[in-house]
């Protein structure tokens, strides 16, 4: 009897639910999905019933949600979960009178909250809680306050226009599209058993963020490929191979001029390089020194006229002449190098690279975020031969002589003794060899499975990206 009752009450309730005024989403729902928040419209009502009542899915789906939620660190409030419960044992006891609500009123909040949950969680895990080039690309202002600084250079692929609303009218296979969309990454999953073992409140957030950052649909690292990792937080470059893994520090951007996060691959490595000083260093580091001739000579620096391609004396040029951009400052390769003796150079947007440094001792501070975004790594020499795999013994040797290394073979110091009157250094002065394309990932994680023991280690949150992801996703996170 209580069946036909409700089923009584359904069909004037689908045709109230199609003249009611539509969702309007919230600002926590716009900063995480954009188009994509779930609106109850004539479109996408009614579908958690069937003729019977209230269809079998909705109780699946509350069962679902109560055992998932917790363990992608997810709040079952944040997806309706207790006023879904509430509703659905309302409609089953027909307790309507009781609570002093109508019938159209509680099924209508029921097939709203499980619609809006199906759809935000499905969207969330499949492509993020949060859109990161929108988050991370607003907060720092350019100096000149023209428009902001882009720090987050990955192409992040959002969901298909009627993605979600194609899965939930799909009634068939509408729960295997909810289980499909939990991600599967290694890492994702190696943060998720951290999460569930972890009992402190802040490493928990920690891994809550990090288990985000997965979700998200760009080009990441993947296990067992030959790769270089740098991961800012953490200060630290891994090179990959599938059976060893190379680790070094890193120096990396400072606060103010920030490393961007992006991906690329190896093109080449130049030794012994010239730097070409990007005319932003110009105006904020050198131009003040202009006419200096005694500051140009102890730093090996020379000044080109772009137009005409002459070299002007030092003394000659002022301060405004450097800062107008028609001039081009240079660096000469060799000791003293800002680039040090080796570069390797990666196709990206921003002028960025990984190299050597003449600054050696940086690498013994804890904080090492003091560059202009390039990356400096501790130990250049070992990462070339990571990238040059077929380097013979005498290639590896002449690349030791040309950064002023003591030779390891007899060949090379034989070398060495014939061309001691020599020129330092010795050979491959602006040589530049090809390299084979190595992925290199630039990434942010404060919590990352290591890849030498597998064990998730913590870093502290340099650059506050945390906090940025942590007010956007906080709607959606576990309390």
């Amino acid at each position: 009897m209580k069946r036909l009752c409700l089923i009584a009450v359904l069909a004037p309730l689908l045709l109230l639910s199609c003249t009611e005024g539509k969702h309007v989403p919230t600002e926590a729902e716009l900063s995480a999905f954009g188009n994509y928040v779930y609106s109850l419209d004539s479109t996408l009502t009614g579908k958690w019933f069937d003729r019977m009542g209230v269809s079998a899915q909705a109780g699946e789906l509350l069962d679902y949600l109560r055992s998932e939620l917790p363990r992608h660190g997810l709040d079952t409030t944040a997806f309706f979960v207790p006023q879904i419960a509430e509703d659905l044992m309302i409609v089953h006891t027909l307790a309507f009178d009781s609570v002093g609500q109508s019938i159209n009123e509680v099924l209508k909040r029921l097939d709203d909250n499980l619609s809006k949950a199906y759809v935000d969680y499905a969207m969330g895990q499949r492509y993020g809680f949060i859109r990161p080039e929108k988050v991370f690309n607003r907060l720092q202002l350019n100096p000149d306050s023209t428009g902001y600084v882009r720090l987050f250079d990955y192409d992040v692929k959002a969901p298909d226009d009627g993605e979600a609303e194609h899965a939930l009218t799909s009634s068939s296979d509408r729960m295997a599209f909810l289980r499909a969309s939990e991600p599967v990454s290694h890492v994702y999953k190696t943060l998720q058993t951290a999460l569930m073992n972890m009992t402190d409140h802040e490493k928990r957030q920690t891994i809550i963020v990090n288990m985000e950052r997965c979700r998200w649909q760009m080009k990441q690292p993947g296990i067992g490929e030959r790769m270089i990792l740098v991961n800012i937080p953490s200060q630290q470059l891994w090179a990959v191979c599938p059976d060893s893994v190379l680790n070094m520090r890193i120096c990396c951007g400072a606060t103010t001029t920030k490393t961007p996060l992006l991906s690329s691959f190896i093109t080449h490595m130049q030794v012994n390089p010239e730097w070409i000083i990007p005319h932003k260093i110009v105006k904020s580091d050198v131009a003040r020194h202009g006419g200096d001739s005694a500051y140009f000579g102890r730093n090996n620096y020379y000044i080109i006229d772009r137009n005409s391609g002459d070299t002007l004396r030092p003394a000659e040029v002022s301060r405004a002449e450097l800062e107008s951009g028609r001039l081009r400052v240079g660096q000469r390769g060799g000791a003293g190098n800002s680039l040090g003796r080796i570069v390797f150079r990666f196709l990206n947007n921003f002028s960025i690279y990984l190299h050597d440094t003449n600054n050696r001792g940086a690498f013994n501070r804890e904080r090492r975020t003091l560059s202009h975004g390039c990356v400096r790594v501790e130990k250049p020499f070992e990462l070339a031969c990571f990238l040059w795999p077929d380097a013979t013994e005498w290639d590896q040797e002449r690349l030791r002589l040309s950064m002023d290394f003591a030779p390891v073979t007899d060949r090379g110091r034989e070398y060495l003794e014939e061309h001691e009157d020599a020129p330092r250094p010795l050979r491959l002065i602006g040589y530049q060899k090809v390299m084979p394309q190595i992925p290199v990932y630039i990434v942010y994680f404060t919590a990352y499975p290591s890849p030498e023991t597998g064990t998730v280690d913590f870093w502290p949150d340099i650059y506050g990206y945390d906090k940025a992801v942590v007010t956007h996703l906080q709607p959606f996170m576990a309390r």
